[in-house]
Formats: C-alpha cells, sequence, structure tokens
C-alpha cells in the first residue's frame, strides 16, 4: 500500500514487447478505460482476472466491478491480465514487476489487489502474479507495504487450497461488497493504520461477509479428513456469508464497456438478463450458488442494450445468464430489440439454451438479421436415467420436436453438449449420446429431404462441486472416462451412415481430475499448487500448457506424509458425517437439503423449478433474507426510441 505517487513502467516495457508475442494486448489505451490521479484518491483497488487478455477481457465480474469502483471519485481502479511466458521472460530479466493496463503502475502499489476466479486451473497464474508483482507468495509474510489479496467468484466458494496465498475471499455478488470492503480500507488508512494489517483484516472479517483464512484453524482426525474448522480470533463468525445483490434494476453494468484493442474470445456487449437459477441441475454449482432467481426488468435490459451499443460500437448483444429462455419476457425482449435494431446490424446471441425453454419463435427473432449460426442445447446426460440423476429434465422427445422443427426453419447445424463421469452412469448411457446423435441426423434429413445435416457432439467430464448435491459424489478416474469416451467415438465412427454427419469433441479425463482436485481441496492442496508453480506450472487451463504429470508428481510428493493422494481428494465418495473444506463458508444453501437431493439423485427422483412450485426449502431465501424476484412486468422497451428510422 504505497502512500506517494507511483510512476508508470511503460518506459521501460515499451522496449521490449516488440521482442514478444501480441504486444497490443499490454498497451492498454481501450475506449472507455478509465485513468484517475493517483494522488487524488484514497483507496486502489487492482483487480485482475488470471488468465491472458484474450480470455480475461470480456470478463463480465471484472467489467462490473471496474466501474461500479471507478464511480465512486475517492476510488481508483485498474486492471492486469496473466502475461504469457514470453514476456514473462523479459519482465523477471529487466526486473519489471506485473503491471496495470490503464497507467502501468506496479500491482504491487495498489491497496487492494482482487482476482476473479472462474476456473480453479488458474491458480497457478495467481501465484505467478503475486511473484511478478513482488508480492510474498503467503500472507503471513506480508507487511503494511503490500496489497491485501482477496479472491472472489465462483472458483472462490472454496478457496482453502488458496488458503496461504490469499489474505481474504469475498463470497457471491461483488457489487456491494467491495465498497463497503473500499470504506473499511479508507477509514483504517483515515485513522492512520491502527493494528497494521491484521487490524483492517479483522475489520473486514468482522463483517461476516469477508473470509480471512488465517482468522480460522483447521484441525485433522487422524485418517486425514478434517475434523473442525474453527475462528481463532474474538469478534470472527464461526460462518462466512455469502453476498446477494438483490435488484438488479438498481445496479445496470456495464454502462461503457471496455473496448478491446486486441483480439478476444468474445467481442461483444453482454447485458445480463437475470442472475441466478433455480432449475435444480445437480452437478451445475453455478446454478446454486447464485440463487435466487433476480430478473432484470424489459425497460433496465432495453436502456441497456441502447447506451452499451452508443458507447461501444459493438455489433452483437449477448443476452446473458444461466439460461437466458427463461426469463419471463424473453421473447418480448428479443423482438423488440430485434424490431429496433433491424437495419442497423446488430445481432442477438443467447447462450446455450434449454430444450423446454426454446422456440423457434425465439430463435428467428434472435437471427432475424441473417446471421443464423447453429444452434445449442445441452442435454448433459445421454439416457433418461442420467438425465433423471442429474435432475436435466429434458425429455427426448421434446429434443427431437425442437430439432424438427429448427431444421424445418432453416438451420442445418445443432450443437449438444453431454457430460461424462456422471454419478451412477454406466457404458449405456454414455453409448445413448450416439443414439440421440443420430436420432437428431435422421429427423434434420427427413425434414429437409437433403442430407446435408450437422449435429456436433461436445462431452466435457463432470467435476463434482462445493455447494451442489454432488459434493459427496466420487469423482470417476481418468482410465474410465477415457475409455467410455473412445468407445462412444468407436460407436459413432461405426456406423457410415452418420459418421461424417456428427461431429465429435471431447477433452481427456486428465485436466478435470486436476480441477477435482482443486475444487474439493482443502488447505493441505497449497502445498501442491505451490510445488507445481515452482516446477513452471503456467496457465493450466490451456491444453498446450497444462502437464497431467507434474502435477501428479507434485500431489503425490506433497501430500504423503499426510497420508493421503489425489484420489482420496477425486475418486473418494464423502458419507455425510464428514466435515468437507467449505462447510464454514454460507451459500446459503442448507446442508441437509443438499444431501436430501444427493440420495434422490441416487433414487432418480427428479425435483421441479421452485420459479412455478411451492418452495423446496433450500434455504436461500430464508437464511439470507432473500427472495425470487421474476415478471412478467407488463412493460415494453419503450420510452427508448426506435434506432431503426420510420419508412412508413
Amino acid at each position: 500500500m504505497t502512500t506517494h505517487a507511483v510512476e508508470s513502467l511503460f518506459p521501460r516495457l515499451e522496449p521490449l514487447l516488440s521482442e514478444v508475442s501480441k504486444p497490443v494486448q499490454y498497451i492498454g489505451g481501450e475506449q472507455n478505460a478509465v485513468v484517475k490521479d493517483w494522488d487524488a484518491v484514497q483507496v486502489r483497488w487492482c483487480l485482475m482476472y488470471p488468465d491472458a487478455y484474450e480470455i480475461g477481457q470480456p470478463n463480465q465480474g471484472v467489467a462490473i466491478l471496474y466501474e461500479v469502483l471507478n464511480e465512486i471519485d475517492w476510488i481508483l481502479a485498474e486492471r492486469s491480465y496473466a502475461v504469457w511466458p514470453d514476456l514473462e521472460a523479459k519482465l523477471r530479466e529487466h526486473g519489471i514487476p506485473q503491471f496495470t493496463l490503464e497507467t502501468h503502475r506496479p500491482v504491487g502499489a495498489f491497496d487492494l489487489l482482487g482476482f476473479s476466479l472462474s476456473t480453479e486451473l488458474g491458480y497457478t497464474n495467481l501465484l505467478n502474479a503475486l511473484d511478478l508483482a513482488g508480492i510474498p507468495l503467503h500472507s503471513a509474510e506480508r507487511t503494511e507495504e503490500h496489497p491485501i489479496v482477496l479472491v472472489g467468484g465462483h472458483a472462490a466458494f472454496n478457496p482453502e487450497p488458496l488458503a496461504d496465498f490469499i489474505d481474504a475471499a469475498v463470497l457471491g455478488d461483488g457489487e456491494e461488497a467491495s465498497l463497503r470492503i473500499a470504506d473499511i480500507v479508507r477509514e483504517w488508512k483515515a485513522e492512520g493504520r491502527p493494528g497494521g494489517r491484521d487490524e483492517v483484516l479483522l475489520r473486514l472479517a468482522a463483517t461476516g461477509g469477508v473470509y480471512v483464512p488465517r482468522f480460522y484453524d483447521v484441525d485433522y482426525l487422524e485418517d486425514g479428513r478434517i475434523r473442525r474448522v474453527a475462528p481463532n480470533r474474538s469478534g470472527v463468525p464461526f460462518r462466512v456469508t455469502k453476498h446477494t445483490l438483490m435488484d438488479l434494476n438498481a445496479w445496470p453494468y456495464p454502462k461503457q464497456p471496455l473496448v478491446p484493442l486486441a483480439e478476444t474470445v468474445h467481442e461483444r456487449y453482454s447485458v445480463e438478463i437475470f442472475r441466478g437459477c433455480t432449475r435444480g441441475c445437480r452437478f451445475c454449482q453455478a446454478g446454486m450458488i447464485t440463487r435466487p432467481v433476480r430478473e432484470r426488468s424489459i425497460e433496465t435490459i432495453g436502456s441497456m442494450v441502447e447506451q452499451g451499443l452508443r458507447a461501444t460500437g459493438l455489433e452483437e448483444v449477448g443476452l446473458l445468464s444461466l439460461s437466458s429462455a427463461d426469463h419471463t419476457e424473453i421473447g418480448e425482449v428479443a423482438k423488440q430489440l430485434a424490431d429496433r435494431y433491424e437495419d442497423e446490424f446488430v445481432s442477438l446471441s443467447l447462450p446455450s439454451t434449454r430444450v423446454d425453454a426454446f422456440n423457434i419463435d425465439l430463435a428467428n427473432e434472435l437471427s432475424r438479421n441473417g446471421r443464423r449460426s447453429g444452434l445449442t442445447f445441452a442435454p448433459e446426460g445421454g439416457s433418461e436415467r442420467m438425465r433423471r440423476v442429474i435432475n436435466k429434465t429434458v425429455d427426448e422427445d421434446d429434443l427431437i420436436r425442437t430439432v424438427a422443427t429448427a431444421y424445418k426453419s432453416g438451420w442445418r447445424q445443432v450443437k449438444l453438449y453431454f457430460m461424462c463421469g456422471l454419478p451412477t452412469e454406466t457404458d449405456e448411457d454414455v453409448l445413448a449420446i450416439a443414439d440421440l446423435a443420430k436420432r437428431v441426423i435422421d429427423t434434420g434429413r427427413a425434414e429437409t429431404g437433403t442430407r446435408d445435416i450437422r449435429c456436433t457432439v461436445s462431452i466435457g467430464g463432470f467435476v463434482p462441486k462445493p455447494h451442489t448435491p454432488f459434493q459427496w459424489a466420487g469423482q470417476l478416474d481418468v482410465e474410465t472416462t477415457d475409455a467410455r469416451l473412445q468407445k462412444l467415438k468407436d460407436a459413432i465412427r461405426a456406423d457410415k451412415k452418420y459418421a461424417r454427419a456428427i461431429g465429435f469433441r471431447y477433452h481427456d479425463g486428465k485436466p478435470g481430475l486436476i480441477e477435482g482436485l482443486l475444487s474439493r481441496g482443502d488447505r493441505r492442496v497449497g502445498r501442491v499448487i505451490e510445488a507445481v508453480w515452482r516446477d513452471g506450472g503456467r496457465f493450466d487451463g490451456w491444453s498446450e500448457h497444462f502437464s497431467f504429470d507434474r502435477w501428479i508428481t507434485c500431489a503425490t510428493r506433497e501430500l504423503a506424509e499426510f497420508g493421503i493422494d489425489t484420489d482420496w481428494y477425486t475418486t473418494r465418495e464423502r458419507d455425510y458425517d464428514e466435515v468437507l473444506p467449505w462447510d464454514h463458508l454460507d451459500s446459503g444453501l442448507d446442508r441437509e437439503w443438499l444431501w436430501e437431493d444427493w440420495q434422490d439423485a441416487l433414487d432418480e427422483i427428479e425435483v421441479d423449478d421452485c420459479r412455478w412450485t411451492p418452495c423446496f426449502d433450500c434455504g436461500v431465501c430464508q437464511q439470507l433474507d432473500t427472495e425470487i424476484q421474476i415478471g412478467p412486468t407488463g412493460k415494453t422497451l419503450l420510452p427508448i426510441p426506435q434506432v431503426r428510422p420510420d419508412l412508413g
């Protein structure tokens, strides 16, 4: 936490950029970027996404917090991203630390360094950024001169593997939480920093909404399981509660999205049309931890689209949520936006949609300007039995009827997403994916009278996640996962009638097993992460950089003294009585409800969506004093004027 003016590192950095790939990603200067006077503010945030610029720049969480913080006159917020290995080598050679994009100031000079974690495979990049910034890797070694290191995002709901490296974790929505944290730091600094670093962290922990690992001790049983996690300071709560932002209409961010200079994975203006999901898919951590459902009104969506397009000049609008077609007014939202921008060459897109929430009228509105791409659906499980287990209430006949209508309406490509390794899964459940894909092709050919029909089957490995009914499940081992996927591939390729029409994409089971180690790990796994990083681990979410052998070697060595191994964290099924590493972190979900839903999964019992049925007592609304907020509102996008000129 530097108190004096900090000079830009760019004069030292610029000569190096001609020697690395994609130098434009490091120069900053994007449209709508905010640059503030360092000395004119009281609290300085660095927001970091621990992956490459092309992945991190479109991240919605960082974009929202960037604007929310910078709207406050006494707060400054800048961004940083992971640097590629070629630039990392140059920075280390020339003694240049990790820098921000806006002003190229050293990350270590800020008051707060907040990491947004979307995936556990980014943990080694987090360690690398700390080291490049000159910040001690272990939180216990930091002083008042170093930033407070925080994490947030979905992968922060079990921060225990990172406990030695972070100062704090924030669960849930960050808008109000980040402002409250800034306010506490501001007061502490204004008072002359009494009590040093421990005092400001204690003030954060006392709010009940910021988890500070150093204030909790973990005791273990002889067999390696956790005996208990308990505070070691007075005034620190036994459980830390997630933040839930109610009334999204009052927080219409991002308003002025950054326009990237370098190519990114998504070049669109993204509007989150609602937050949360109560479909109850048992594998889906995002749906469980973001409850309850909170919709933005059609008026707010319309004004955000209009302002965002004007501020950016982008030509695609993504209507985002965990299940966007479930918005109670999605039909009117799509139709009225399509009407307004019909002659402006602005396209609308939804992420993959549920079959039972999709209709062709909606699809036609989304593709009205002629940009008709493939349709994506996610049955997740190959068989009806498997879909009952995971509570993915998608009927195969409904899928075929939807696909038939789509092909008849002019679509020629359908993508189906599945998972392999789900609890109770058999070879037959996975092979059912081939039968379903063949049925889709047959349907398309029958409806169109042509063989020019495609279906892409995309398969990901299932990873049990904290705060879900499957948090007790054993993960499928790598060998069985790969064997099942090979059988499926053979089943698709064996029939020449379908081989060319069905695309097949999958990843082997190795990265998923490491993700499983990290997602359900405890503090002992931190030693593995550090060992992997010291051995050169970087960008583990990228297949070309990921090394399974390195992870297994380090895990075997570092966990040996505890009498446990990788399988102990991954393929082992847990009992109800076992204390899980994240049990002291409250996502609002009642533990008993999660266990009962796990038992329902084993009994193949489905549960309805509580948006349209009586409450199932998951605990979120009662324990967090929240409620489901859905429409319809009966309103329209007006009074915002239509962009298309009146030709009548």
